[in-house]
């Protein structure tokens, strides 16, 4: 059961933090390829989205086998903590998908399409540009949070250390 549990536990957070290292490789591809910048942004937005959904999913997944490692006795330590941090991630992630990107589609529309379309002093652009860089920094905080985890399960699957005689 204690594999079971570790490598589910493993498995979900490899797969959502591989998703934020890789995602601003493809964003660096989509808008380095394609001379459109409203085509490229319409396709790392949409990879956004399944980046999200897929940290949320595998966010529920951390916590339920947690509980499950924690109840079991698979984990001795460090999972309130773990658990704390994995429910930050996931509230930022949610409040990037939920309310940061809608807010930037509604500047993108209001601009008439493509943000490219107004100046850069226009109100729009700036709104875009500053949820634009808001985004980002959360991504950055959940990418750091995935890392905390890596320390926190092996922390918590270590067990109590015991002394050398």
């Amino acid at each position: 059961m204690k594999i079971l549990v570790r490598t589910i536990v493993w498995l979900a957070l490899i797969i959502w933090l591989g998703g934020l290292f890789f995602f601003p490789v493809a964003a660096a591809a989509a808008f380095g390829t394609i001379a459109d910048t409203h085509a490229a942004g319409t396709i790392v937005a949409k990879c956004l989205g399944v980046l999200h959904h897929e940290g949320l999913v595998a966010g529920c997944i951390i916590l339920l086998f947690l509980v499950i490692g924690r109840a079991r006795g698979v984990y001795a330590r460090g999972v309130k903590m773990a658990l704390a941090v994995t429910v930050i991630m996931m509230g930022l992630t949610a409040f990037s998908q939920f309310r940061i990107i809608p807010h930037m589609e509604r500047d993108r529309i209001a601009a008439g399409g493509a943000i490219d379309n107004v100046p850069p002093t226009d109100a729009r652009h700036k709104d875009f540009n500053r949820l634009h860089h808001d985004s980002e920094h959360l991504e950055e905080a959940v990418m750091l949070g995935g890392i905390v985890l890596v320390f926190l399960f092996n922390y918590a699957a270590s067990g109590p250390r015991m002394r050398e005689v």
